[in-house]
């Protein structure tokens, strides 16, 4: 009896383990070390921008969140009012977000956020309002 459970139990955990997980629609992957965003729709890269993650002193934590919070026009109450256009909050005070400081582009700049072009931070909050927080996931790496 007991090895017909188990070979019961194999065949239903087998058949489950086949099943393949949802895949988010749109994910965004930030690599510190790199300095650039892969953005990815259902699976297929479809932008690398340059960014400019936390400067020296500053933190961007790594991870792997959904966005919590979309706003379009931020403005930052930790940091003097500093503008944060086209903001994809994912994890507290940390987004994703346009930049007025493009030459500061590729090369760490901020105080923890992904910083992007303004340009390209509108592209990927639309994508994010458009597929929904809850099929994007942000991956932030070393």
């Amino acid at each position: 009896m007991p090895r017909l459970l188990l070979s019961l139990f194999s065949v239903i955990f087998l058949s489950f383990a086949a099943i393949p997980a949802q895949a988010d629609r749109l994910v965004a992957r930030v690599s510190i070390s790199n300095q650039v965003m892969h953005v990815y729709h259902h699976g297929q890269l479809l932008y690398e921008w340059p960014v400019s993650t936390a400067r020296q002193g500053k933190v961007t934590p790594t991870g792997t969140w959904r966005p919590q919070i979309l706003s379009r026009h931020h403005r930052s109450s930790l940091y003097n009012n500093a503008p944060m256009p086209f903001a994809v909050f994912y994890s507290g005070n940390y987004a994703i977000h346009g930049t007025y400081e493009v030459n500061r582009l590729g090369r760490p700049a901020s105080a923890g956020c992904v910083r992007l072009h303004n340009d390209n931070a509108r592209k990927f909050f639309d994508m994010v309002r458009a597929e929904g927080m809850g099929q994007t996931r942000v991956i932030v790496v070393n």
